[in-house]
């Protein structure tokens, strides 16, 4: 391959370490690619990367991700105007036709590492990385044979979300992912358009060397971004097995949703041995109605039962919310934080999921829904989503207090329990009570003990 310089760039992540950077920069330069690497997040853009690169990729995972990339163009363009400009991750294909007005030439989602490595061998064999021809779009599904992921050039782990346990003890964090995907077809999640209810596995040996770099590195802590590590439980568990054999000091953390907690209840202590600090779970709701909407595929029991079970193994659980939906009445908003008291989940809950609001992207399955139809106003090309409004103007305004309320008790550095009673004021005068009144709220209970959650520093976005 003719010489060609590539620079990778990543806007958010959550606060992890980009594998969406280390894992085609390992590709790009094993054929022989000068790679850069720049994540936003964290660091000030690479001028001279930019102003000297043929191929400029943008990495969007998410939400926010697409949205900072999509700002940050006007001046990467203003470097480099010649660059062959590429977008990939889960939100470039859904947003294919918005990023092409942003001077996008090629878009790439889904297992965007082979397809970065052929845009780049094409570019080098022509001769020419310019803008030319039509844009290339594509989400591609097939099975990879990954590369060990390629972090130098990324900045330091302590630059990134700590794992918090306790007042005064911090580790460092280690992201990889062992899958990507998810066989479910929830209605309101992004992964959907793209994957369809596919998923695709991380090969183990890659997986642990990626994790091995970074305990070198100075890790003492694992988060796994797969969608569902249940998706495929014996790939994910050989994998925290060997994990906890190599490094049995280090802890980690995974994501898996209420049905398959429920479904593979007796391979929950396999987490706990294997040194599991906690399990995030989209619980999203407790309302049926909701949960029906959403195709969940679990119930209010469901999570309840889940709860019991964490607490029988002495396991953490970290249930994610989405709190006002079209459909979330006050009732319906107080009975969730009544719950959240009465199972003494307070601690687990980060702030921000109280304030988490229904986002409708491009090629949302809600959007088939005539319930979602009734509510939707449009689409918004900049916000990268359909605008609502709540039949109820109440909860809007409760929306933005709440907010508002999360943001400055995050801000203040208030604790959870105390930012907990705000919302709950809040909730109770939208309710048109006095705060209690009706609602028992048993975390607010000064007998209660307090319990210590691990968790991480960086607050929960999409």
């Amino acid at each position: 391959m003719a010489h060609l310089k590539a620079v990778l760039i990543s806007t958010y992540e959550l606060g992890r370490q980009p594998f969406g950077l280390a894992s085609p920069a390992a590709w790009l330069r094993e054929a022989g690619v000068e790679v850069s690497c720049s994540d936003l997040a964290v660091e000030q853009l690479d001028r001279q990367a930019v102003e000297t690169a043929d191929l400029i990729g943008m990495y969007v995972p998410m939400h926010t991700a697409t949205r900072l990339a999509a700002a940050a163009v006007p001046k990467i363009r203003e470097l480099n105007p010649q660059a062959h400009l590429c977008f990939y991750g889960l939100y470039a294909p859904v947003n294919a036709k918005y990023l092409r007005r942003l001077g996008a030439d090629s878009i790439f989602g889904g297992e965007f590492e082979a397809d970065l490595l052929r845009l780049a061998e094409r570019l080098s064999g022509d001769g020419t990385a310019a803008s030319e021809g039509p844009t290339e779009v594509g989400a591609s599904l097939e099975r990879l044979r990954f590369r060990r992921p390629d972090r130098s050039g990324l900045p330091a782990l302590s630059h990134y979300a700590q794992l918090q346990e306790g007042p005064d003890r911090r580790r460092l964090v280690a992201y990889t992912e062992a899958s990507r995907g998810c066989k479910h077809l929830c209605r309101h999640c992004p992964i959907v358009p793209v994957y369809n209810g596919t998923f695709r596995v991380v090969q183990q040996d890659v997986v642990l060397h990626d994790v091995r770099q970074q305990v070198q590195a100075g890790a003492r802590h694992v988060t796994f971004g797969d969608p569902d590590f249940f998706n495929g439980p014996s790939h994910g568990l050989k994998i925290v097995r060997a994990l906890h054999e190599e490094f049995p000091e280090i802890s980690y953390d995974v994501t898996i949703k209420i049905e398959h907690l429920a479904r593979h209840s007796d391979l929950l202590p396999v987490l706990k041995e294997t040194g599991c600090s906690f399990v995030t779970s989209a619980v999203e709701s407790i309302d049926p109605v909701v949960l029906d909407l959403f195709d969940k595929h679990h119930s209010c029991a469901d999570f309840l039962r889940v709860v019991q079970r964490f607490r029988e193994l002495e396991l953490v659980l970290n249930p994610t919310f989405v709190t006002f939906t079209p459909w979330t009445t006050v009732e319906g908003y107080m009975e969730l934080l009544e719950l959240l008291s009465e199972q003494r989940l307070v601690d687990n809950v980060a702030p921000v999921q109280y304030a988490i609001r229904l986002l409708l992207p491009a090629g949302s399955r809600l959007l088939e829904l005539p319930e979602t139809k009734e509510v939707v106003q449009g689409y918004n090309e900049e916000a990268l989503c359909y605008t609502w409004e709540h039949p109820d103007p109440q909860m809007d305004r409760l929306f933005e207090a709440v907010t508002r309320a999360v943001q400055h008790g995050l801000k203040a550095e208030h604790s959870r329990r105390q930012i907990f009673a705000e919302v709950w004021r809040l909730a109770s005068e939208a309710y048109g009570r006095e705060a209690g009144e009706g609602f028992r709220c048993a975390a607010l209970d000064k007998a209660l003990p307090f319990a210590t959650v691990p968790y991480l520093t960086e607050p929960w976005y999409c």
